[in-house]
């Protein structure tokens, strides 16, 4: 069954970023840092899905380049997948843009793909597999 994971947003800073979630008395996850991204990270549990908070490590990271260009704000939209190698396969084969083609580990130990902006509506879009 496909659902919203997340919605990923950028952010210069996580102390400044989690206030807001902080002072509405959300419980967050424990800051995490992916040094392949080149990020720290929170997720702010809503419900049956999540915010996660970006900030980044390096000023060579994704995260930082797309605040130089863009500011602070919305960066992606993670959509759980049942069978993410299954996904992927079925994208490739329908000429679906894919921003690398490796599956990678991320924050949690979930296995993610990003989907290119111009394959997806001018969204960048994450497959994340889904955890039984």
């Amino acid at each position: 069954m496909f659902s919203i994971d997340h919605i990923g947003v950028a952010v210069k800073s996580l102390a400044a970023a989690k206030s807001i979630y902080e002072k509405l008395g959300l419980d967050l996850a424990p800051e995490e840092t992916v040094e392949a991204e080149q990020v720290r990270v929170v997720m702010v549990p809503l419900g049956e899905s999540r915010m996660e908070l970006l900030e980044p490590t390096s000023q060579d990271s994704v995260i930082a380049k797309f605040i130089a260009k863009r500011g602070e704000g919305l960066h992606h939209v993670s959509l759980r997948v049942p069978d993410l190698m299954a996904a992927v396969e079925r994208l490739k084969q329908d000429g679906v843009r894919l921003v690398s083609d490796e599956i990678k580990v991320g924050a949690g130990g979930h296995r993610y793909v990003f989907v290119h902006p111009s394959s997806a509506g001018g969204v960048l879009l994450e497959l994340v597999e889904a955890v039984t």
